[in-house]
Parts: C-alpha cells; structure tokens; sequence
C-alpha cells in the first residue's frame, strides 16, 4: 500500500499576518482608552493627592501630549 500526504504551508504565514494587521488598530484603541483612563482618574485626584505622588495638574496635560 502507499500512502501520501500532502502539506501546505505557504498560505499559513499570510493568515498570521493578516491576524497580526487586524489586531493593530485593536491594540491601538486598547491603549488609548487605557491612557484616557489614566489621564481622567489623574485630574479627579485632588490637588493634595497629585502633590503626594509627585505632580502637578500642569504635569497631567503634558504626559498626555
């Protein structure tokens, strides 16, 4: 008896790209929702609070920026 078996790979390195291309603008939107989470919970701080770890309010707009 014989037997054969055939593999194809060539189309596999595409799909992964084509994977890693979707996922950009994801892990963009992930990371400034992350950075506006940042930047609202700092300016609720209190102006004694920002003192007490080291910033100002000026110091939140130019983090962001």
């Amino acid at each position: 008896m014989n037997y054969s078996t055939t593999t194809h790979t060539t189309g596999h390195g595409l799909i992964a790209r084509l994977k890693g291309l979707a996922s950009f603008p994801l892990a963009t939107l992930f990371a400034w929702n992350e950075k506006n989470q940042t930047r609202k919970a700092l300016n609720n701080l209190s102006t004694r609070q920002l003192e007490d770890i080291g910033l100002c309010r000026g110091d939140i707009d130019d983090m962001f920026r």
